[in-house]
């Protein structure tokens, strides 16, 4: 069993809020920090609505519920925020310089004990040990979107990490019911987004270059793979139109690969300007709660009559 109770979330974004609320209602004790009193704000919103997630889905009681509360706070302090805390899990924008900083920030106000887990999504734990003060201390700790739902966690080292860091960081993970994957080597992805950035990144590909419609690439994807509940296009508003945009931004400049920035110049243009982020406001490609690619008739053959429209949009342009 860990000694990780006292545990700070750095980023109210949509991960680090899910990470936030399920490591509270599993019994930690939680402290949800962001620079910003708006994203905050934002995050105290989602709470609630995974409050109502937890009571119809996951099997809370009220009394889980109003423990889960009892157990959260939030601050746009760093240093109240990191004070005396067993565990600190960085959860901010993918990009390097802004996680670099918070780490130099945060280096001095730890207590000695504290460990460091990052939930980047495709950056490596070596390109910030330095920076964190402790890099025997700090490993990677990475969870999918929708969290009580989708429970995996997998933890990677970078060569300097100790054992026992990994150990206590697997053990948190069980405690707060994910299933381990443990990294056996250094990969920017990970295991998940290994191949799960790809696939975002060629479906959005086909919705830049005018390919297909977002709801014809969800209905290929659906329609291949029984039983998932969501196509890509349905996955990029889950894992949120600023987080796939940062990622696309950056792969994009260090890969030199223009349909990678094209793709991020694109979710810039028609969502973040527009302040759509996907499932976190409600609007992304689908609007929420009732997105197009949950009804049931997503999949249905279409009637004959809408065969001249359908043939209309397979014309080249």
């Amino acid at each position: 069993m860990s000694t990780l109770d006292n545990v700070t979330v750095l980023g109210a974004g949509v991960l680090g809020g899910q990470i936030a609320w399920h490591s509270a209602f599993k019994g930690k004790t939680v402290v949800v920090y962001d620079i910003s009193q708006e994203a905050l704000d934002r995050c105290r919103v989602a709470h609630e609505q995974y409050a109502a997630i937890y009571l119809a889905a996951v099997g809370a009681s009220d009394h889980d519920i109003a423990g889960t509360r009892a157990r959260l706070t939030y601050t746009t302090s760093l240093a109240s925020a990191v004070s005396g805390k067993d565990l600190v899990i960085e959860a901010v924008p993918e990009i390097p310089e802004v996680k670099t900083q918070v780490y130099r920030d945060m280096a001095n106000l730890l207590e000695p004990h504290t460990l460091i887990a990052t939930n980047s999504s495709t950056l490596l734990p070596r390109d910030f040990a330095e920076a964190t003060g402790r890099p025997d201390k700090y490993c990677a700790l990475h969870f999918a979107n929708l969290i009580w739902a989708l429970n995996l966690a997998e933890v990677m080292a970078h060569p300097g990490t100790a054992d026992s860091t990994l150990v206590a960081i697997t053990e948190y993970a069980i405690e707060i019911g994910m299933l381990p994957i443990p990294v056996g080597k250094e990969q920017n992805g990970y295991v998940q987004n290994t191949w799960f950035v790809p696939l975002l990144n060629a479906a959005q590909s086909l919705v830049t270059n005018g390919v297909a419609t977002p709801e014809d690439i969800d209905r290929s994807f659906l329609i291949t793979n029984p039983g998932a509940s969501r196509g890509p296009m349905g996955m990029l508003d889950v894992v949120g139109m600023k987080t796939a945009h940062d990622v696309l931004r950056h792969w994009g400049g260090v890969l030199g690969d223009r349909q990678m920035l094209a793709n991020a110049d694109y979710l810039e243009r028609n969502f973040l300007d527009r302040g759509l982020l996907g499932l976190q406001t409600g609007q992304g490609y689908y609007s929420y709660p009732d997105p197009a690619y949950s009804d049931p008739g997503f999949l249905a053959v279409p009637d004959i009559s809408d065969a001249v429209e359908i043939a209309t949009r397979a014309q080249l342009t």
